[in-house]
């Protein structure tokens, strides 16, 4: 019987280790010629399933491949489209299977969030209803780390890394200026309702007294009155106050303190600026001098600063997918399993699709400190293996080598074309 053909996509935001995971797909599935044709990649994630519209990786070079461990973005495309029920959205579900029947595909690989994985499942469960043969294999990426059962999630790591090092960076430059110039500096991170990369911020302060002075989380309900509280009495202790921010930051009533009042392609709530809507508090009540920053794509792009040991799991989870599609698993996440915090040793387990779809992991109440405001020795344990190691890329004329893929186009097998 002649090897199925796999299809990979990427979905969601992309981070700095995606492209690893992608690597260990490709590369993984080459060593298993006889068993698995061609990988198809999705052109701009999912949408490239619906509109027919696939990549054949055969035609890349196993050194272009191996690039994409050290290249940020998605190197084919990543989309944020949500497929609704079932039920409510049958033809979406059929078109996959209706593509991945034309072009002979066993093995579905989908690199994403909670979102993601719960497409998965979804494609698991309808290619059994249609009585298709498909594997389907959920790949674990987000940056903001809230998927349960596992560990961490790749991409995470490399964030807190940028965060964790972009904190102490400009703590120092405040603190030199501090006697004359601004006084209070807020850095807005991501993380919509879960404060793991406010929490990374606080790496860069061991002892007492060290920036970042107050972290911002999702996780405790904002007091305006407390935050401004503690924001003075850190310029009288200290000439300055640094503030990491998570952009989820929400009232007790569960009001964003910077909600645009829009919806994403997933439904979330847009957040329009948590560090601006601080610093206006801090003007208005305090007086002082400050300045504000968003790291934004920066902080999941920086490919440059990534954690060795982020880059390491995000290649182990692709190569694991591959392994178990072969093994005949299906509708199951590999998950990093933390064995020992120091020295920090892993390995891949599972989780099933049905159970990681969906479910946000947010910040144990242990992880920060009474008042709120910081990070606690239990939380430095956990955050502090993740970020460790360099995993620098190779540079050309001072700047970062990066993968350049053909992206070669898959024949189109099916005649009409599908509207999203």
């Amino acid at each position: 019987m002649a090897p199925k053909n796999a299809f990979y996509a990427q979905s969601g935001g992309v981070t700095a280790v995606i492209n690893a995971s992608a690597a260990g797909v490709i590369e993984t599935a080459r060593k298993h010629g006889d068993r698995i044709g061609k990988v198809f990649a999705g052109r701009n994630g999912i949408t490239g399933a619906l509109k027919e519209e696939l990549i054949d990786t055969s035609y890349e070079t196993d050194d272009e491949i191996r690039a994409l461990i050290h290249t940020p973005g998605g190197a084919f495309g990543s989309c944020r489209h949500k497929l609704r029920n079932i039920d409510e959205n049958r033809h979406e579900y059929e078109r996959l299977i209706e593509v991945f029947r034309a072009h002979d595909i066993g093995y579905f690989f989908y690199n994403g969030g909670g979102d993601s994985q719960d497409t998965a499942f979804k494609v698991s469960q309808m290619a059994e209803r249609m009585g298709y043969p498909l594997n389907c294999i959920g790949i674990p990426k987000t940056v903001d780390n809230d998927l349960p059962f596992t560990d961490c999630c790749p991409g995470f790591g490399s964030v807190a890394k940028y965060v964790a090092t972009s904190t102490l960076e400009a703590s120092l430059d405040i603190q030199s200026m501090c006697d004359t110039s601004t006084k209070v500096f807020i850095l807005e991170v991501m993380g919509r309702h879960a404060g793991w990369i406010a929490a990374a911020g606080g790496l860069a302060g061991k002892n007492p007294g060290d920036a970042p002075h107050i972290i911002v989380f999702p996780e405790h309900p904002f007091e305006r009155e407390a935050f401004l509280n503690k924001v003075d009495q850190c310029v009288k202790d200290h000439g300055f106050c640094v503030v990491v921010a998570s952009e989820g930051a929400q009232y007790e009533d569960g009001r964003f303190l910077a909600e645009a009042g829009q919806k994403d392609a997933f439904g979330h709530t847009q957040l329009g600026g948590v560090a601006p809507t601080l610093a206006n508090m801090v003007k208005q009540s305090l007086g002082h001098k400050y300045h504000w920053a968003v790291a934004d794509y920066l902080q999941r792009s920086a490919r440059h600063i990534a954690s060795q040991t982020d880059v390491e799991q995000a290649y182990a989870v692709g190569e694991a997918a591959v392994n178990y599609a072969l093994e005949g698993r299906n509708g199951i996440m590999p998950i990093i399993k933390r064995e020992s915090s120091d020295p920090y040793r892993w390995h891949i387990s599972e989780a099933p699709l049905n159970e990681v779809a969906n479910q946000e992991k947010k910040m144990p109440i242990h992880y920060t400190t009474d008042e709120g405001f910081g990070i606690t020795a239990d939380c430095r344990e956990y955050l502090e293996p993740l970020i460790q190691g360099e995993a620098f890329p190779p540079f050309e004329k001072g700047l970062p080598k990066v993968a350049k893929l053909e992206n070669r186009p898959v024949e189109k097998k099916l005649k009409a074309d599908f509207k999203l």
